[in-house]
């Protein structure tokens, strides 16, 4: 191997910004909530704030761990990540809101799909870096590559979570697509995860009437109950103007929007950081979609670029769904947002995530980039 250079400053930087600010806009948009339900106004801050010390640590481990090692321990990874999504339907599972999607630890819960999101695109990498000189075949990668999406696809479906399923089952046909895969074989893979879709949305009462409402989320019929959340979105965003309310002054935090610090903690950004805030964050996201494609293209080995470039998309897909969904461009589904959304899983996985691509940077060339 080539000798190390310094990390991605910029997508350091980048990464450290957006926890600084979900660190800001969690406090802000929790403290009704903590309060309420918990008697602490500082209750999610304080596990925020934890869940960030962590994923700084996982951020300077896998800075440090060469990432090819990933590879030898790839099928290890994804079969582990599976064996936690199975727990789920153990004593150790729990359920909130009518979601079997935690495992009780006992100090603290655990989301499974989140170790599913990186073992599946782990394991992939290395299984496709290793298929190179077959990657036209059908039965030597096409549908061994099949099998892989479809059980990380189908553990996290069994736990209702639509959402995730996708944003998964799209950051995986991603790599698929990078690597070379007959276009044929992509229209077909296409093709199942449309109809899975639809299956599951047609099959599904609630998530019929979830997207029903994303039709028309005021109409009179939905409006105070699936359509809520949509609604009171819009109402946070389109208050928020160009500056915003200013910071802790949002309205719609106070028992409007169902838990504004998780999957509609954009909204709480653009109503109180206004246009400008919301731009900024998305600007945030925009650069380390950049650096990453860059990291990408400039690492030498297969296994390197599949794995950037799968940490790349799902960071895109996952963050561009939930701002869809809090601007109602998309039916509701619980998505959170990379880096600032509460979630101590998420948080930590996507911090660990972005400490790979920092790995990865290492040992590449892009300071011409």
């Amino acid at each position: 191997m080539a000798k190390k250079r310094a990390s991605d400053f910029t997508l350091m930087i980048s990464v450290i910004l957006l926890v600084f600010i979900g660190i800001i806009m969690v406090f802000s948009s929790s403290w009704p909530d903590s309060l309420y339900k918990m008697d602490d106004g500082y209750h999610f801050l304080k596990k925020q704030l934890f869940a960030s010390g962590v994923g700084l640590v996982a951020m300077l481990f896998f800075m440090n761990f060469d990432y090819w090692r990933l590879d030898k321990l790839s099928k290890l990874i994804f079969i582990g990540s599976i064996i936690t999504g199975l727990l789920i339907f153990t004593d150790l599972g729990i359920e909130i809101k009518g979601a079997r999607r935690w495992i009780n630890l006992g100090f603290t819960t655990f989301m499974p799909s989140d170790a599913i999101k990186w073992g599946s695109i782990i394991y992939l990498s290395s299984f496709l870096a290793k298929r190179k000189d077959n990657m036209k075949s059908m039965f030597k990668t096409f549908l061994p590559s099949l099998v892989i999406i479809g059980i990380a696809c189908g553990m996290v479906l069994l736990q209702k979570d639509l959402g995730t399923a996708a944003t998964i089952g799209i950051s995986l046909f991603g790599i698929l697509f990078i690597a070379g895969t007959k276009i044929i074989y992509l229209t077909f893979l296409g093709s199942i995860g449309a109809m899975s879709g639809y299956l599951a949305i047609k099959l599904e009462p609630f998530r019929l009437r979830r997207f029903t409402a994303f039709l028309d989320p005021f109409a009179p019929e939905v409006k105070d109950n699936v359509g809520w959340q949509a609604v009171q979105s819009l109402y946070a965003l389109g208050s928020g103007g160009l500056f915003g309310l200013g910071l802790g002054k949002s309205r719609q935090k106070f028992f409007y929007i169902p838990e504004p610090y998780n999957d509609f903690i954009f909204s709480i950004i653009g109503e109180e950081l206004g246009f400008i805030g919301s731009v900024t964050v998305i600007l945030l996201f925009l650069l380390i979609i950049w650096r990453g494609i860059r990291i990408a293209l400039s690492t030498k080995d297969l296994f390197g670029c599949y794995l950037a470039a799968g940490i790349v998309i799902l960071i895109t897909v996952q963050s561009m769904i939930h701002i869809a969904v809090v601007t109602s461009s998309m039916p509701t589904t619980g998505i959170t947002l990379p880096f600032v959304s509460f979630g101590g899983t998420s948080l930590m996985m996507y911090m660990g995530a972005a400490g790979i691509l920092l790995n990865i940077s290492r040992h590449t060339d892009i300071s011409g980039s």
